[in-house]
């Protein structure tokens, strides 16, 4: 199965079953691949969608990487294999798009075979084209495979999802997971990386990057001394803006896990299933000051900035909000 398996070893069953469709002869018309960030599931579509495409794959359906087609789609000029997605980061995947793509799907493939189509991630649908898409998924063309990737299916209607056959990634074991780090080099910090990454192994070696470790411990330095009124809450909501959108990305999640393991502390004071092990003392230290109710509420602060940070309002008036609020929360009389 050429290096699928060794790069990504917490996939092989989700690639046999999919291996299975093909070999018996039971492709799915659309089939909605989900699972937590960082899982893979692009690269397992990709997988699945070359070994329909071969011409020549072998007996447990694994494409050949040599025919016509194969080359092809390793060069991404595969007449018959479509990836929609949003044209930036955080934004929709439009009717337009969806109208061009059954234009093209009610057109003869190039080959006389399969054809893929890779929509991701699919929750990026807006209502029209989601409304589109539908009415397409109940009149389907003949020998196309629709794969909708995802880490929020709920966000998708009903009709749609009720129209796809389902495949959940699951996170894999500590074990499997941890030897995976190891061999990518994530060092010292894979306990740390691997709490964070709630088991996600491409979003645990992203974190593991030397500068991303360097920038989180600089990030939780100045958000303490805004804390303590050492730093202006407006001067670093400056500094923090300056980030780009997947150091924004980060920093969110990172103070987002902060205050998570801050409420666990409150509670459990010797909890060990903080995100941050290497910060235990420091949030401990922190938590005695905080009273708890507020600290809920600034959760779900965060938590509410999260789904505001790919949407055009100003990101230096959040930050300077964010930051705002934890130095009123912590000098709180």
């Amino acid at each position: 199965m050429h290096d699928f398996q060794q790069t990504w070893p917490w996939l092989h069953s989700d690639w046999l079953q999919l291996a299975k469709t093909i070999t018996q002869q039971r492709i799915p018309q659309a089939l909605l691949i989900t699972g937590n960030k960082g899982l893979g599931k692009f690269a397992l579509a990709q997988q699945f969608a070359q070994s329909l495409l071969c011409f020549t794959r072998d007996s447990a359906a694994d494409y050949c990487g040599q025919c016509q087609s194969c080359r092809l789609f390793q060069a991404e000029t595969h007449p018959d294999y479509k990836i929609i997605e949003p044209e930036q980061a955080g934004k929709s995947i439009t009717v337009a798009m969806i109208r061009e793509l059954t234009t093209q799907l009610s057109l003869k493939p190039q080959f006389e075979s399969q054809r893929v189509v890779v929509i991701n991630p699919a929750d990026s649908l807006n209502n029209a084209a989601a409304n589109a898409f539908l009415k397409y998924l109940e009149e389907p063309t003949e020998r196309t495979t629709l794969l909708l990737i995802t880490e929020k299916p709920t966000k998708l209607p009903a009709t749609i999802r009720s129209r796809c056959q389902k495949l959940l990634i699951s996170c894999p074991g500590e074990s499997v997971l941890k030897a995976w780090l190891e061999q990518h080099n994530a060092g010292e910090s894979s306990e740390t990386v691997m709490r964070l990454s709630q088991g996600s192994p491409l979003l645990a070696k992203q974190l593991s990057d030397r500068a991303i470790l360097a920038l989180r411990a600089q990030c939780f330095s100045d958000w303490v001394s805004v804390g303590c009124a050492k730093t202006s809450a407006n001067e670093l909501a400056g500094q923090w803006y300056k980030l780009d959108r997947d150091e924004l990305a980060f920093l969110l999640f990172w103070l987002t896990s902060w205050v998570m393991d801050m409420i666990t502390l409150a509670h459990h004071r010797q909890a060990l299933n903080v995100y941050n092990p290497d910060l235990i003392e420091d949030l401990q230290e922190l938590t005695e000051k905080l009273d708890l109710k507020s600290l809920y509420k600034y959760y779900d602060f965060l938590l509410r900035s999260q789904k505001t940070l790919d949407t055009p309002l100003n990101k230096q008036l959040m930050w300077e909000e964010i930051l705002i609020k934890w130095t009123i929360l912590n000098n709180r009389e």
